[in-house]
């Protein structure tokens, strides 16, 4: 069976007689009622869903209180005169429902955006169950999605984008920040790309002292691209709440982070590539819930130094300005014209987003960074604008990585050594006991590796980020003694280059729109 389509309607088979006269008993009315109205589907993580026949592509899951069991429930009592069935039915109902459910093929359930180059499919959250189709090169708006979308209680309706305002959409989302122009060109690459499921994204970070307006521009970033009633979440407490809400929303922002733990900068890493969790099952010893996602993340911050470690090449980092008192407007007014403006900067997107998937086919780049893909995006942006958004990206990489080994001490203890020899050669045990001279740590610092072992293994993550700053990191050699010891080679170089691409970008505006 072909994913995202559902399976052919069947004949409901005529309940068993059970009791009364031969009567069908509550549970096999349940059944009957709910295979005559809907069609039964399971997803590729095994989770069983019924689809409304002839209705809206959105599913309802079987599972918990809410979805199929609350609508047949309410088709029951319209069918007997108000009777209301027991639980002890709508169990049983449930229980076979879900087997029939799991007996069909695995069909690919989405949660608000679909599809790959070819065609992607945006679910707007609506009760119709309408939806954007874009192709390359066009975009419209279909009265039912071609694919099949779930919904949760995270996601709030999308407006219905504005073609006929589309001129007028960057220009309004530009006087709603206070960001000089070559950011806000990297964040409108951003946004397109957001809506680009088959890629990894990088993670939006809006960076700037108290009172640049970070909370509320990521506010209105992520109700652009998958609105919610909690668009700005605080940072998780563990591994499983924040699974819980990835699950549920495409977009996420974490607002006001200061510092990450090492568990959540790991799951971070992986949600922006895709990433899986697996937990027992609730009252079973045996069965398991696996929730997978690849997520479009966005977070605020006053120090991105903090956010330090294998995060920093996955970040996107956008500085925002200081808003003038005289320039403030209320939640309110902010509000309001956001909402007014929305349609045209969905549209304006839209239309972008069309375009960057007709020119992605001829983007060739001679080298790519670690965000390869958002990479190309970015390229085929400035070939449509005439912009250097993917300059100006990768200039603030640099920079980012440069942050992230001032705020780790071990990182910095070896930028130090090279100050005086531009290579080193040794053992792991070796290297630390030179930075612990380096260094000249007179007390425990946390992030410092305590044995050569972890040294070792310290460096190895901090290899891409020393590379980007001209820090070549080699453990692939042997001593050519009878111990056969791993030897660590630092060398020194490329700075030059790195000079020249920061050197390049261009200079902030001098004016600015309309403040937050």
């Amino acid at each position: 069976m072909p994913r995202n389509t559902r399976p052919a309607s069947s004949t409901p088979t005529d309940p068993a007689p059970a009791g009364d006269g031969g009567k069908p008993n509550q549970a096999s009315q349940l059944v009957a009622l709910a295979r005559e109205r809907f069609d039964l589907v399971v997803s590729e993580d095994g989770r069983p869903y019924a689809v409304v026949k002839d209705g809206p592509n959105v599913v309802l899951p079987l599972r918990g209180k809410a979805g199929l069991r609350a609508q047949i429930a309410r088709l029951y009592t319209d069918a007997n005169g108000g009777s209301v069935p027991s639980q002890g039915s709508l169990s049983d109902a449930m229980m076979v429902l879900e087997g029939q459910a799991a007996a069909t093929d695995p069909v690919e359930v989405n949660l608000r955006v679909a599809g790959g180059p070819e065609r992607i499919v945006i679910d707007l959250g609506t009760a119709d169950g309408r939806a954007i189709v874009v192709t390359p090169g066009s975009w419209h708006l279909a009265a039912r999605s071609p694919v099949l979308f779930r919904r949760s209680g995270a996601m709030s309706p999308m407006p219905a984008p504005d073609r006929d305002r589309a001129a007028e959409g960057l220009p309004l989302l530009r006087s709603l920040l206070n960001m000089d122009d070559p950011t806000f060109h990297q964040l409108v690459g951003w946004l397109a790309a957001a809506w680009m499921p088959h890629i990894p994204h990088p993670i939006l970070t809006f960076k700037g002292e108290q009172g640049t307006g970070k909370s509320k521009a990521a506010q209105m970033l992520v109700n652009i691209i998958d609105p919610s009633p909690a668009s700005r979440r605080t940072q998780p407490r563990d591994i499983k709440m924040w699974s819980t809400q990835a699950f549920n929303s495409w977009a996420l922002c974490l607002d006001n982070i200061s510092t990450i733990p090492p568990w959540l900068s790991d799951t971070l890493c992986k949600a922006v590539t895709g990433d899986g969790f697996v937990d027992r099952a609730l009252y079973t010893d045996d069965d398991v819930v696996v929730l997978t996602f690849r997520r479009v993340l966005a977070m605020t911050t006053i120090d991105a130094g903090a956010l330090a470690g294998d995060l920093a090449e996955r970040l996107m980092i956008l500085d925002l300005q200081l808003i003038d008192p005289g320039r403030r407007r209320t939640e309110r007014e902010l509000d309001h014209t956001f909402d007014q403006a929305r349609p045209a900067i969905l549209a304006a997107l839209l239309d972008l987003l069309c375009e960057i998937l007709a020119v992605l086919p001829t983007v060739n780049l001679d080298s790519l960074p670690r965000m390869a893909d958002f990479a190309q995006v970015l390229a085929a942006l400035d070939e449509i604008q005439d912009w250097r958004t993917l300059a100006d990206y990768g200039a603030s990489s640099a920079n980012v990585n440069a942050d992230a080994l001032e705020g780790d001490p071990f990182g910095s203890a070896v930028l130090a050594l090279l100050e005086s020899q531009r290579s080193w050669v040794g053992s792991a045990g070796e290297l630390l006991a030179k930075l612990n001279l380096v260094a000249g740590l007179e007390t425990y610092h946390p992030k410092w590796p305590k044995d050569a072992t972890r040294a070792g293994g310290q460096l190895k993550r901090l290899a891409p980020v020393l590379r980007s700053v001209g820090v070549l990191v080699d453990d692939t050699q042997r001593s050519t003694d009878r111990h056969h010891r791993r030897l660590i080679s630092i060398t020194l170089q490329g700075l030059e280059s790195l000079g020249n691409a920061a050197s390049e970008a261009p200079p902030a505006s001098e004016t600015l729109p309309d403040l937050l």
